[in-house]
């Protein structure tokens, strides 16, 4: 008898597990503790059964509850590893978990809102100090202290936090290839740049182009004219333009500042809204994430929502304009007239304190007898230009040559007219060039091309110089090596930035910005909260690209959602969209140029020869004002209805008020 009860009870028990685990009834916890056992770790929430959803570390992670305890599944180590749990009930909490030395557990609570401090730290101090390689190591540091639990009880933590640095950050952001194939492609773009200098290619084209730029003006607006003929890529937009076009403007007294100014911002504005620029796949792939959580809108395709919603870019058309009327105008203010009046006056292009980027001890002037060709600079830069968009081109049918074959359609061979045939088929009814051009592009592995191109630039420019007998071929290696030093300064402060950015994303500071302004507010009050949010989360971690990966999969159905919950009209919910995927893109580009720890501005300080500091806090107040404006007629556009007409009409009153305010404001730079 009792081994006919005990079996029945072990029957029954075996019964109850197996359906908690396949059936477990959905509990919401709303308030549970986190323990240690045994290097595992759990969620405990009193005698509750069941499953519960939980996003552990931006994961969706189901968790099983038994007897009030779920198993996270994070294996705990000495150093400890940071969870961020979110449930619906409970919101956000981030902890530390770790063992002590001596074998007991510890679990610390980490304020959410520290997130922030690491990149707030950076740029505070950079615009404090002036100096940036030591504000984005202490950045880094604060960054790590944090995620390393705060440990303030040993000095052996204490140190940690700070060789991990190096050891982890460092080290992790130097392991990525795509931040390898930037510095790579950098450090060639430099050693090419110095060849063409020493073999008089560089004073060539200052003398050919001296016809065309006879006046500060004009020179201005030739550099303008090239950052927006170079649109394919940010990258080599910046590089090749300041590189370029420095000995011009040095030659017209045009500021270092104003410069960089020129080239950063037109780089990022006409990569991000052209239709085949190396931006256009990252942008449709986060348009498609957003996309995805429609119900409804299935038929949508993203380069379809990617045209429709450039309507409403006003950042990038208003920035790219407001260069244009700077220098039509041939005023300036702020901090950038204070710079003009000195290179005017003083023919000083740098301010006197040593420029961050500066090797006063490098000469790249031409080499004695070198003969002042421009093509000897020419050719190697458009080497370089091309050989970037065949890069672009054959990486991109390479990678849809397997997508359509995926898809079931048959390839008669792997040609490129072929995989473009292929490509037309796949596309179906949505197949056009530029739609297909902007899928091939989308597809193509940009750093691959910029690689190749920037190697074959630095080819080129040493066979140019060693068949013309300008130099011999110690001499055109030595420049080359000259070169790469001048750009180990700038590497070193994007290096720390890339190591910043992973301090943001282990801690995730994005979705702290970004659910921190969640709420019930008004359908016509999101482009106005996105427009603030993408700029903030772009200044904060220095990358407009991390910005759009965060935000659309968020924005885009949160919108949505606001609008349909309102009964707002369909027509007009679909306006509203398209402008906060315009808008994401826009502000995600204001707070990058307004970042001292951005990628493109870092380059950009680079390419001009100036202290980045100086860029960034002249260039802050310039961008400000587009935000501003741009701001503005980002909400009047959808609450006037939208369409191209209302925001046609609302970019020409745009255009004119900048102008005003330029002619207003701004003061006259001497000649």
């Amino acid at each position: 008898m009792k081994i006919k009860y005990f079996l029945f009870l072990l029957f029954y028990s075996c019964s109850i597990s197996f359906a908690l685990a396949q059936e477990a009834p959905e509990i919401n916890i709303g308030d549970y503790k986190v323990e240690l056992q045994n290097g595992q770790s759990y969620l405990t929430s009193g005698n509750v059964n069941g499953k519960s959803q939980f996003t552990l570390n931006g994961e969706e992670t189901p968790l099983l509850f038994e007897n009030g305890k779920a198993n996270l599944g994070i294996d705990i180590d000495e150093r400890g590893s940071l969870a961020l749990i979110h449930s619906e009930a409970a919101g956000y909490r981030m902890y530390h978990l770790s063992e002590k030395s001596d074998g007991r557990s510890r679990v610390k609570r980490i304020p959410f809102w520290l997130s922030v401090v690491p990149p707030l730290v950076a740029i505070l101090l950079a615009l404090i100090f002036k100096e940036v390689v030591i504000s984005l190591f202490i950045g880094v540091w604060a960054g790590a202290f944090i995620a390393g639990g705060m440990r303030i009880d040993s000095f052996y933590y204490f140190l940690d936090s700070i060789f991990s640095v190096v050891e982890r950050y460092v080290i992790n952001a130097l392991a990525d290839t795509g931040h390898l194939s930037v510095l790579i492609f950098s450090l060639l773009i430099g050693g090419m740049v110095a060849i063409i200098s020493r073999n008089g290619g560089m004073a060539g084209v200052v003398k050919s182009l001296s016809r065309y730029a006879k006046s500060p003006r004009s020179s201005q607006f030739i550099t303008w004219l090239l950052g927006v003929a170079i649109f394919f890529d940010d990258y080599a937009n910046t590089l090749i333009v300041g590189n370029t076009m420095r000995s011009v403007t040095d030659r017209f007294k045009i500021s270092r500042e104003k410069l960089a100014y020129i080239v950063d911002s037109t780089a990022a504005p006409v990569s991000a809204v052209a239709f085949i620029t190396t931006w256009i796949g990252a942008e449709l792939g986060y348009i498609d994430e957003g996309l995805k959580l429609l119900p409804g809108l299935e038929d949508l395709t993203p380069y379809a929502v990617f045209l429709s919603s450039l309507k409403y870019s006003f950042y990038p058309i208003l920035t790219l304009a407001f260069i244009l009327m700077l220098i039509y105008f041939q005023k300036d203010y702020g901090s950038m007239y204070k710079a003009e009046v000195r290179a005017r006056s003083t023919g000083k292009v740098a301010p006197p304190q040593t420029s961050d980027m500066e090797q006063d001890d490098e000469n790249l002037d031409p080499l004695p007898g070198a003969p002042l060709k421009w093509y000897n600079a020419a050719i190697p830069v458009l080497v370089v230009i091309f050989t970037t968009i065949y890069g672009l081109v054959d990486t991109g049918m390479t990678a849809l040559d397997a997508k359509i074959l995926e898809a079931g359609i048959p390839l008669v061979s792997h040609s490129w007219g072929d995989v473009w045939a292929g490509l037309n088929a796949m596309s179906g009814d949505e197949a056009s060039f530029f739609f297909n051009l902007g899928s091939l592009i989308g597809a193509a592995d940009s750093y691959v091309a910029l690689l190749w191109a920037s190697f074959s630039g630095v080819l080129v420019a040493i066979v140019m110089s060693i068949s013309g007998r300008i130099m011999r071929l110690e001499q055109a290696i030595s420049s080359m090596t000259t070169g790469f030093k001048a750009m180990l300064p700038a590497l070193i402060i994007l290096t720390l930035a890339w190591s910043l950015a992973s301090t943001t994303e282990q801690l995730h500071t994005a979705v702290y910005l970004s659910t921190s302004m969640e709420g019930a507010v008004n359908p016509y009050l999101m482009p106005v909260i996105v427009f603030v949010l993408a700029a903030f989360i772009s200044f904060s971690t220095g990358s407009s690209w991390s910005t759009m990966a965060i935000l659309y999969p968020i924005v885009i159905p949160t919108t949505w959602a606001i609008c349909l919950s309102s009964n707002m009209d369909f027509d007009i919910s679909m306006e509203i969209m398209l402008n906060v995927i315009s808008i994401t893109l826009g502000a995600s580009v204001l707070g990058d140029h307004c970042s001292p720890i951005s990628d493109t501005t870092i380059l950009s300080s680079l390419a001009s020869d100036c202290n980045h500091i100086d860029h960034v806090r002249t260039q802050m107040p310039y961008a400000l004002t587009v935000g501003l404006v741009s701001l503005i007629l980002c909400f009047l556009s959808t609450f006037l209805g939208g369409g191209w007409f209302i925001c046609f009409m609302l970019l020409v009153i745009g255009l004119v008020g900048l102008a005003g305010f330029i002619i207003w404001y701004g003061k006259k730079v001497p000649s």
